[in-house]
């Protein structure tokens, strides 16, 4: 190839024939990948309903210990790094590269706040013995009720630590975005990775909408 080839042509792979079949062949890619991660975390969704279900009024309990100031905090700051995430993939679309920068830096700073509150949201669980384990107790619950609220604390801890394994990945994916955007990679004509980024973070943010409610709000009235 010519040295004096576009960067389209450049990141165009061989297998493809056009920028724009790759790029079609890159979202079906991430879809897919989607579906199987909807279909993962499903799984866990439907756990907690049976649970939830089978032990109304101890999950309420359990839900009632969680600190919903900080969830809705959280969801706060997730739903700007989607608007920030947007505008990121609106600057690589236009080909205005500091915009670019500058909404991924953003986007990149709201998922670490994201995590550090979720981080300081656990210290609280540890410090107050919510955690599964031979120390785990929940106040205002019988000692036979510990076990089904110990439940929903493994229940609470994985999904929420899933989905924060999911913020680090996405994080780290902006990082490499952003890398290669000081780099000037991404033009009018080819800004695929950036729009693939964005399917991903709009997913992780998706699923948080659907935990906040589900761990932090419903059945809180069973405590009353």
């Amino acid at each position: 190839m010519s040295s004096q080839a576009s960067p389209e042509a450049l990141a165009l792979r061989e297998q493809f024939d056009s920028p724009e079949q790759q790029r079609d062949a890159s979202t079906l890619g991430m879809w897919v990948f989607l579906v199987t991660e909807i279909l993962f975390f499903g799984g866990m969704f439907m756990a907690y309903t049976v649970y939830r279900s089978a032990y109304p009024h101890v999950f309420g309990v359990a839900s009632s210990s969680l600190n919903a100031i900080i969830g809705a905090v959280n969801t706060a700051v997730l739903l700007c790094s989607s608007f920030t995430m947007v505008m990121a993939v609106r600057a690589a679309s236009l080909g205005t590269r500091k915009a670019l920068i500058l909404f991924l830096i953003l986007t990149m700073l709201l998922g670490t706040a994201f995590l550090g509150i979720k981080a300081y949201e656990w210290k609280e669980k540890f410090d107050e013995n919510h955690v599964p384990g031979v120390t785990f107790h929940l106040e205002g619950l019988p000692a036979q009720a510990q076990g089904q609220a110990m439940l929903f604390f493994s229940l609470y801890f994985a999904m929420t630590g899933l989905h924060a394994l999911h913020m680090i990945v996405g994080v780290s994916i902006l990082l490499y975005l952003l890398r290669k955007a000081y780099q000037g990679q991404y033009t009018p004509v080819y800004w695929t990775p950036v729009d693939i980024a964005g399917l991903y973070w709009h997913f992780v943010d998706i699923i948080w909408i659907f935990l906040f409610p589900l761990l932090y709000l419903i059945d809180r009235h069973l405590t009353s």
